[in-house]
């Protein structure tokens, strides 16, 4: 009998039930899916920010999956392709989801097959952002399944392939057939050629992984001198971004709002009192009255009837910058968000939900390819509203003209050349 074809058989089949398992445990389902990356906006069976999606698919353009992938690569070039995402838009008062290019067509297939196939909701209602502890739990259920079958599989496999071993060595024997000595597994030559190359797949794997990881910080969420909370000021009392961010619309950079903008209001309103309640990530309430006060400390202001505040005595907070680039990479917000029309909450997430900031999106390089491949640029410069800086683009309106095309992506007008932003 050859012995080390056998062994090379046993570690192969051995090898591809425990990748089989790894990739097993490692796969992600709709709900899971869904639960990271939409469920802090939708519910199933209630209206949050956005609407409850149970039964979407079988709403509007998202009878088609096509539409759905696109839709969620990026709903603000989608909205003005039909009257549906439009009578939705104005519904949501003109407020646009964040675009997930970042989600592979399959990844957002599979939130489309669960939305089609979600349980009806149990005695405490449909999904929402948060669950209790066993709907958590029961998402990761089948994960479980999946990688106790794998092992299952992998010891009824060794269980065989030792019976064959068994039975073949006793059909050698009865034919008096001389079997080689078996070569311990430490020093066989093929044991070590496929332990190094598993390592050397796995390792570099998990390497390349880590590497393609290193600088981002999606999630980055730091602590800041003052508790400021955009759903207090741009949710519920609905401060336009631009009156903080003045910059972002004109600027490369949207800028750090300064005390003077603070204190517009803030030389009158020196109590919370009406808002909502505020809670931090460690659900303890947020005294919103001591945070005006540690803004009074850094104007040096003291509140009082006929009190004026000296902007020449102030000291700035030092805010902790979040949303932060390489410095290799030019990026202009009013290119963005003056010329290319996309909203805050397209890059930075449903900013006026949110109590204490943190960076919604991935902001790595492939998802700003992503975005620029999908984003459609608006080339009617025939009004006021128009850019007239799309006239130079002659053969992309002659082919609107002729029908060959309907719609022009920022990779067209070069949106995706390296030097566009690297240099």
């Amino acid at each position: 009998m050859n012995f080390l074809p056998s062994n090379v058989r046993k570690g192969a089949l051995l090898g591809l039930l425990f990748f089989l398992s790894y990739i097993s445990s490692q796969a992600q389902d709709g709900k899971t899916i869904f639960q990271a990356n939409c469920a802090s906006c939708h519910a199933l069976d209630k209206q949050l920010t956005g609407p409850a999606l149970r039964g979407a698919p079988a709403r509007g353009p998202w009878t088609q999956k096509a539409n759905f992938v696109k839709w969620v690569h990026n709903p603000g070039g989608f909205i003005p392709t039909t009257p549906y995402t439009q009578q939705l838009a104005a519904q949501f008062n003109g407020q646009v989801m964040p675009s997930f290019p970042q989600l592979s067509e399959q990844e957002i297939l599979s939130i489309y097959t669960y939305l089609q196939t979600a349980p009806p909701p149990g005695d405490k209602g449909g999904s929402g952002p948060t669950e209790d502890l066993g709907t958590e739990q029961s998402s990761g259920n089948g994960q479980l399944i999946f990688g106790i079958i794998s092992i299952v599989l992998a010891v009824i496999a060794l269980i065989l392939m030792q019976v064959n071993s068994n039975l073949k060595k006793l059909s050698d024997d009865k034919e008096q057939i001389l079997r080689p000595e078996p070569v311990p597994f430490w020093r066989n030559k093929i044991y070590i050629a496929l332990f190094a190359v598993l390592l050397f797949i796995v390792g570099g794997f998990f390497v390349a992984k880590s590497a393609i990881g290193l600088g981002r910080q999606q999630g980055y969420q730091p602590t800041q001198p003052i508790y400021f909370s955009h759903k207090v000021h741009a949710g519920v009392n609905q401060i336009n971004c631009l009156y903080c961010h003045n910059s972002a619309w004109e600027g490369r950079h949207a800028g750090i709002p300064t005390l003077n903008i603070c204190m517009n209001c803030h030389n009158a309103i020196n109590a919370y009192e009406k808002g909502p309640k505020i809670y931090d990530e460690d659900g303890n309430e947020v005294n919103g009255t001591a945070e005006i006060k540690k803004l009074y400390q850094y104007a040096a202001y003291t509140p009082g009837p006929g009190a004026k505040w000296d902007p020449s005595k102030a000291k700035s907070p030092e805010w902790v910058k979040i949303h932060n680039l390489p410095d290799h990479v030019y990026f202009n917000h009013a290119q963005h968000t003056r010329v290319g029309g996309v909203a805050c909450q397209q890059c930075h997430g449903n900013i006026q939900q949110m109590d204490k900031v943190f960076q919604a999106s991935e902001l790595s390089m492939g998802w700003c390819v992503n975005c620029h491949r999908e984003s459609k640029v608006n080339f009617n410069y025939n009004d006021s509203t128009g850019n007239k800086f799309y006239s130079i683009y002659e053969k992309f309106h002659n082919d609107f003209k002729a029908g060959k095309m309907d719609s022009v992506k920022v990779a067209d007008i070069g949106g995706i050349e390296c030097q566009k932003c690297h240099y």
